[in-house]
């Protein structure tokens, strides 16, 4: 079976995407990352997921003692109560620095000594937060990166970057879940942690958004989105 790994933070995307990968006919190696932020909440819900699949799953620690995003500086302000269409205009305090790179470059470490085939993300370009490292020209940037800068790149086997979901609404995101069979109960999206999501925060909104036009229930919060 043709293997895969898969960057999996235990949110909504992710945990569509490992899915996804899941059923391409993939064997999934699924990687997350304790990297200091403000909860571990999403982490272990990335466990649970990797669990339901019996897929092979590490937790990678790092740090950023730089800080430099509200993720990881407990000074600093998560954003709150902002519209989804303010949301994708801006780079919110949320951005942690080259974040998506780094993690990627550890994804495609992995990947070639697994002899994975592809390294899989969740990025999304649509209903998403304004990053930068999560647009299609950094994906296919980075992608040629790789293949410039690895063994298997140089013999011409280069590991693909796969993300099925750059190009998709919340509401095609959460749809393909459904199809898929995500148990959206073992995933965690809002940037705070707790027993239950906030409902304010970016990550939040986006996501009520998507259940909410879907008209699927979140079965974190017990209806479709709170909108």
């Amino acid at each position: 079976m043709k293997k895969a790994v898969c960057l999996l933070s235990g949110g909504m995307d992710s945990a569509v995407t490992l899915y996804f990968a899941k059923r391409e006919g993939y064997e999934p190696v699924a990687l997350s990352f304790d990297y200091g932020q403000r909860h571990l909440r999403e982490t272990e819900s990335a466990q649970a997921l990797a669990r339901g699949l019996n897929a092979e799953h590490h937790v990678i620690p790092i740090r950023f003692p730089w800080k430099g995003s509200s993720l990881l500086d407990q000074q600093m302000k998560v954003p709150h109560g902002r519209v989804p269409e303010k949301i994708t205009k801006d780079v919110p305090s949320t951005y942690v620095p080259a974040r998506n790179s780094i993690f990627l470059a550890v994804a495609f470490s992995c990947a070639e000594a697994v002899k994975a085939e592809s390294v899989f993300i969740g990025a999304n370009a649509l209903d998403y937060s304004g990053y930068p490292d999560c647009r299609p020209d950094f994906i296919a940037a980075f992608a040629e990166a790789m293949r410039q800068g690895t063994k298997t790149g140089m013999e011409g086997r280069p590991i693909r970057i796969m993300a099925p979901l750059l190009h998709l609404t919340k509401k095609e995101i959460v749809q393909l879940g459904r199809e898929l069979g995500v148990p959206f109960e073992n995933t965690w999206t809002c940037y705070e942690g707790g027993n239950r999501p906030c409902g304010t925060c970016d990550a939040c909104v986006l996501r009520a958004k998507g259940f909410y036009e879907a008209g699927i229930e979140d079965p974190l919060v017990g209806h479709a989105g709170l909108f």
